[in-house]
């Protein structure tokens, strides 16, 4: 991963030259299940356990839309008539209920007598997930299997003398959690378990872990277990969320056929037929090395599909991560988060996609409940899933997706009395209900979150040339939504969206829920349009709806307007860049086709403040700005994420300048930037270097994908760049170049290779 001399190619990992002090600076492992925070304490070694399913019931687990949609006539009626703080009062009256907060199961802690440190080392390498750390012939590695789903640590060193145990105290645990904990000898070493039960009802998770020991000796001091005098200790460790009791020996039992039976995958029966489990036992069984094996055909696979190579310094290359942070104008830092971006995203994404966090937490008092914020940051910290060929966390999403889409269909029906589906702005992941709203964040009234959260599904499908029948079926719901929704006119019988939200921002002097939100439009246009390439029996029913919304604004100020309605003046200092939705993820404005709107969004970007400095609205702005070739903006965008202090020693990041709110928006989101600032597709179009930053003289960026359906490798210098296609897809397209445009034709199998001058 790391090499002693000067790496003369990117560096697929990052090191640090002491354990980590801090949670938020702990390596990360994960399968998109499971996920592990790991220290490389060599005294002290702690590995935090995380699950995507873990999260904290708090009244929310049954919580229903609000029942409003007797009440909608009267409110547009009110809203269509001038009163702007109608929508205030369209409540039940519930206080706001935030979703259930998701949090760390315990820690996994090796304790050992004061050792030599060293020549002290922790690292953890991209391309296969595996974290380590050594000094003076001690050595921890870590790793969570794609293959297995466990967790597993390996620590090798002379005479090992470790005391074993899982340790709930993490900051923040409920003082009433009911905590009971478990200890066994076993023929390979022992088993600890730990079960927590949530307090007030039967709701609980359990860890188990298998501790394998070689050499030594194994004893019990409950709830811990002691090794001595060991050559190396191997330890698998799962975690269940559950209601009552879980059968503990059955999850040792699996645990321990992971090391007797070698090839089974982990779905399979527990037990070889025909063969005792003695004698399974008694079988020559997997190592460390063979657990590792089988998850690396997974995730590396995965990893190595695209990389990012920017010619940086040989020298600042072999720094520290943290080391390089300090260097924000460094070329070798980019080229470090855009890999760890890439990684950490992957990592997370499996039963669901990324948290605000990723999945990964240190304290159960998670910044805003740890949930999926999905009018925002969900969908950035995915956007570089299809361009940057990472199709494991488009499935993610939709897996979220398709498991709620029942209570999508149920806050259609309660708020509007409307058939199809509207999705929540929050969600824990298990409720797709629209429960958490209140009178300045009035998330129920949000009606383009389907096609938001959706677009994703239909990029993947555009770049790999299928259609999904799950996401075919959903969209169709989109579309009898608005068929629903959309009845009431203006006086030139133009739709009018009402009410409509434009997250979280109201118009000046006037109240959250508004008229004709710039996104509500580009959503419901997009979603018609997408439903009817679909759905050809119904498709000139549904593009006739959508040619009747009324068409963007560009105000006083030569922007484009956040609500299309006249009389709803703009305020632009703020985080979200949810008017200019059109321009990303959508293509509804660009400088080819619309240039006049293009024009006016470019000023809306102009005027778009900082607000309070989230990174996700300074990246946001990035994106939108590639889109609109401003290379100039994406810079400034990407300088004040790079000069504020954001990332932690991890290269996780934060919410706030200065490490403030571990969050995972920035890490996430960098790699589509980058990407977008170099190559853009749709189905029909390929943008080639749309935005470069002046500080990027060359560099390379292989294996993106396009929407078109062809690979794409592309090299640039201050002589010009080269292209190299490959197609799976025959079709022409246009290329757009800083030289113009000009067709270009494609034929699957037949390599291209463009070639651009300066």
């Amino acid at each position: 991963m790391m090499h002693p001399t000067y790496p003369q190619a990117p560096v697929h990992g990052t090191w640090e030259p002491a354990p980590a002090a801090r949670w938020e600076d702990a390596f990360l492992s994960g399968n998109g299940r499971h996920g592990a925070l790991v220290f490389g304490d060599p005294n002290d070694d702690r590995v935090i356990v995380t699950h995507h399913s873990l999260v904290r019931p708090n009244g929310a687990e049954d919580a229903r839309p609000p029942e409003l949609a007797a009440a909608l006539p009267a409110l547009q009626d009110r809203l269509l008539a001038g009163d702007l703080t109608a929508a205030e009062e369209f409540t039940d009256g519930r206080p706001l209920q935030w979703v259930q907060p998701f949090h760390p199961a315990f820690q996994v802690r090796l304790r050992r007598s004061a050792g030599a440190v060293d020549g002290y080392r922790r690292s953890v390498d991209f391309t296969t997930g595996e974290t380590r750390a050594e000094c003076a012939g001690w050595t921890s590695r870590v790793f969570v299997s794609r293959a297995d789903d466990v967790i597993v640590q390996y620590v090798t060193g002379p005479g090992l003398t470790l005391g074993i145990c899982l340790d709930h105290h993490l900051p923040g645990a409920p003082k009433k959690l009911g905590v009971g904990h478990g200890a066994l000898l076993t023929p390979e070493g022992a088993v600890l378990s730990l079960r927590a039960r949530y307090p007030g009802g039967d709701r609980a998770y359990t860890g188990v872990t298998l501790v394998a020991v070689t050499g030594g000796t194994t004893a019990l001091t409950p709830p811990a277990a002691a090794v001595q005098g060991a050559e190396a200790v191997l330890l698998l460790t799962r975690v269940r969320r559950h209601t009552g009791e879980l059968d503990v020996a059955e999850e040792m039992r699996a645990l321990r056929d992971l090391l007797t039976t070698p090839g089974r995958p982990y779905d399979d029966p527990p037990t070889v037929p025909g063969r005792s489990y003695e004698d399974q036992l008694a079988a020559p069984g997997r190592s460390y090395d063979d657990l590792l094996d089988r998850h690396l055909a997974a995730h590396r696979t995965a990893y190595t599909r695209v990389t990012l190579d920017l010619k940086a310094d040989p020298a600042e290359r072999a720094l520290p991560g943290s080391a390089l942070l300090a260097r924000p104008r460094s070329a070798a830092l980019l080229e470090r988060l855009f890999a760890a971006g890439r990684y950490h995203l992957l990592s997370s994404s499996g039963l669901n996609p990324p948290r605000l966090t990723g999945l990964w937490t240190g304290e159960w008092d998670t910044a805003w409940s740890g949930a999926f914020t999905t009018d925002a940051n969900l969908n950035l910290q995915t956007a570089s899933a299809a361009a940057a060929a990472l199709p494991e966390v488009t499935e993610a999403l939709a897996a979220l997706i398709h498991r709620q889409l029942d209570n999508w269909r149920d806050n259609a029906r309660a708020v509007f009395g409307a058939r199809g589906v509207v999705a929540p702005a929050h969600t824990d992941g298990e409720s797709g209900h629209a429960y958490h709203f209140s009178r300045e964040y009035p998330l129920h009234l949000w009606t383009a979150g389907a096609d938001w959260l959706l677009k994703p599904l239909v990029d993947h499908d555009e770049t790999y040339g299928t259609q999904d029948p799950r996401t075919t079926a959903a969209l169709e719901q989109v579309a009898l939504f608005y068929e629903d929704f959309l009845t009431r006119t203006d006086g030139d019988g133009r739709l009018v969206v009402v009410p409509s939200y434009s997250p979280e921002n109201r118009p000046k002097d006037g109240s959250w829920g508004a008229l004709d939100a710039a996104m509500d439009l580009s959503a419901a246009r997009h979603a018609l349009h997408t439903a009817a390439d679909r759905h050809p029996g119904r498709a000139g029913h549904w593009r006739a709806l959508a040619d009747r919304l009324p068409p963007h604004r560009i105000n006083d100020d030569g922007a484009l307007a956040e609500w299309a309605r006249p009389g709803l003046e703009d305020t632009y200092d703020h985080r979200h860049l949810s008017h200019l939705y059109g321009v990303w993820p959508l293509d509804e404005i660009n400088p080819y086709d619309t240039p006049g709107l293009a024009e006016a969004a470019h000023r809306a970007l102009e005027l778009r403040g900082r607000e309070n400095d989230s990174a996700h609205g300074h990246l946001h702005q990035a994106l939108i700005a590639a889109r609109l070739r401003d290379a100039g903006h994406v810079a400034r965008a990407l300088h004040s994420v790079l000069d504020g202090d954001y990332f932690h020693a991890s290269l996780m990041s934060a919410h706030y300048p200065r490490r403030d709110v571990y969050n995972a928006d920035a890490a996430h989101t960098l790699p589509a930037v980058i990407v977008e600032t170099l190559v853009h597709s749709t189905p029909d179009r390929l943008v080639l270097l749309p935005a470069l930053p002046e500080g990027w003289p060359a560099g390379e960026l292989r294996g993106v994908r396009t929407r078109f359906g062809a690979e794409l490798d592309l090299a640039w210098s201050l002589d010009g760049a080269t292209a190299h296609l490959r197609p799976h897809r025959t079709r022409r397209i246009e290329l757009r170049t800083s030289s113009g445009a000009r067709p270009l034709d494609l034929v699957a199998g037949e390599d291209r290779v463009l070639t651009l001058k300066t």
